[in-house]
């Protein structure tokens, strides 16, 4: 598909509504105010095309970017375009779905490494968002891996920017749901940094007490795993 005919068609879909609540959420002037629900549809028409994805980037519209995220494929997308892409982030929307595609690549462990030192707040953000990732969907990595985190968490939450503390707290849970041992560790540590203050702006958005969370959620596999077994 062209990319300026999809353009097009983005900004044709869009409401003033959505670029109000878009508005809310630190979305830009740049945007269309399209629906989640028109984006995931154009993802299917659209999915692996890597020379769209990247056009679409290009433009700087937000729906397009997200789309562009939604699209590309991560088996074909190399470190240097996913740090051009980093580079380019505007808000924790763009950050939260480009982040899923990294998730996905063969060198989201580097990204995730170098991207969680980053002073930048959606840098940052793309990098403990991965670590969370990782520690879902890693088999391999030891658990001195994730202590090593969890003492950053600890150490660095209450001064880093204001939606990276979000994604170090997102971390935090992910690592707590890991293994059992991972989980008291990480209690410790969320009782240790206490409430942890991130500005959602004009939102009802809420960010998790880290404890209360891993528990119901652990409660919930415990739960699943029983009526499985019956």
């Amino acid at each position: 598909m062209d990319a300026q005919k999809l353009l097009k068609e983005l900004e044709d879909a869009g409401t003033a509504q959505n670029r109000k609540i878009y508005a809310r959420h630190g979305v830009g002037e740049k945007m269309f105010g399209v629906s989640f629900k028109i984006l995931r549809q154009k993802q299917k028409e659209c999915k692996g095309e890597d020379e769209l994805a990247l056009a679409l980037w290009k433009t700087g519209y937000h729906e397009a970017r997200l789309l562009a995220a939604m699209i590309a494929d991560p088996k074909k997308m190399d470190a240097e375009t996913a740090e051009l892409w980093a580079q380019d982030l505007q808000n924790y929307v763009q950050t939260d779905e480009f982040s899923s595609l990294i998730g996905k690549t063969s060198f989201v462990q580097e990204k995730m490494e170098a991207w969680t030192l980053s002073d930048k707040e959606w840098v940052g953000r793309a990098g403990w968002h991965l670590l969370a990732n990782i520690a879902q969907h890693d088999d391999v990595l030891p658990d001195e891996y994730f202590l090593a985190y969890l003492a950053r968490i600890e150490n660095e939450i209450h001064q880093r920017k204001n939606r990276v503390r979000d994604g170090m707290n997102n971390a935090l849970i992910a690592i707590g749901i890991r293994n059992p041992e991972l989980t008291e560790k990480a209690k410790v540590v969320a009782e240790k940094i206490g409430k942890v203050e991130v500005d959602h702006g004009q939102t009802s958005c809420k960010t998790p007490d880290a404890v209360g969370y891993i528990e119901k959620t652990l409660a919930y596999r415990k739960k699943k795993e029983s009526k499985k077994r019956r």
